[in-house]
């Protein structure tokens, strides 16, 4: 007799549309890894690839944007979606691109606006920095900046809490739903804000001394965008995905000559 197979059924469902990682320590494989990690089923719409390793970028090559579209159409019309996230756009039109796709999908979207790379790489071109503004921002959930994008995008130069209230007033301005200031370049305590304009969740932890970061801000937006499409709201995703990168920091580990990656498995690998 043949055993039967016992059904279960299919995991959240979450897009990612970002660059890939040939190092394997941001872009979509850490949001995959991430994504898996937290109990979702992962997918992914290819925008760039990357030579990069722990010292750098070294080279940065755009799909078109038919084939970025192509890739979102083909998961979402067929497999369907509980949650996207974006990470890095590099030019204007894949901006544009994407942010038409999002405005049809109808699920929650976490926009991670990548500005420069953990190496100091410019990643976003700027004619793009508008259209992020303007035609991405405005269908977000939740955006997610470092304080170098928040510069980028706002022209605020946060230095203290009181600036970061401010920056995010001005995200928000553009549109999103939820603005989460992350001042992890402050001195101090690791301090970030989220706030939809009237409700502000600060979330303080103490610093990690650790070396082995890279891909910190595409994890993040990962395990929010993972913890939304399980049915979190906003302030209970963004507080369990900053708990899962807190670990994954304090467990980083080295690789090549430079900024090793964050530790995804961590959950796993050191219960």
């Amino acid at each position: 007799m043949t055993p039967s197979v016992r059904r279960v059924p299919a995991p959240p469902r979450v897009l990612t549309v970002a660059g890939s990682d040939s190092g394997g320590g941001a872009g979509i494989q850490a949001d995959l890894k991430t994504m898996l990690a937290l109990g979702v089923h992962g997918m992914s719409a290819v925008v760039s690839v990357t030579a990069q390793n722990s010292v750098g970028v070294h080279g940065v090559w755009d799909l078109p944007p038919e084939a970025v579209r192509a890739q979102i159409r083909a998961v979402a019309d067929d497999i369907g979606l509980d949650a996207v996230k974006t990470g890095m756009l590099s030019s204007a039109a894949l901006v544009e691109t994407v942010a038409r796709e999002l405005a049809t999908l109808g699920v929650p979207s976490v926009v991670d606006p990548v500005g420069v790379s953990k190496h100091g790489d410019p990643l976003l071109a700027a004619d793009a920095v508008e259209v992020v503004r303007s035609e991405l921002l405005p269908h977000a959930t939740v955006v997610t900046p470092n304080l170098d994008e928040v510069r980028l995008l706002t022209g605020v130069d946060v230095h203290s809490e009181a600036t970061m209230r401010r920056a995010a007033e001005a995200l928000l301005a553009f549109g999103p739903t939820w603005a989460l200031v992350k001042g992890g370049h402050l001195a101090g305590d690791a301090v970030d804000l989220l706030t939809d304009g009237s409700c502000d969740v600060w979330l303080r932890s103490t610093r990690l001394q650790c070396l082995h970061t890279h891909g910190t801000g595409c994890t993040l937006a990962s395990a929010i965008a993972a913890h939304l499409a399980h049915g979190a709201d906003v302030p209970t995703a963004v507080r369990a995905a900053k708990r899962y990168v807190t670990g994954a920091i304090a467990a980083g580990f080295p690789l090549g000559a430079g900024i090793g990656p964050v530790d995804h498995a961590h959950l796993t690998r050191h219960a």
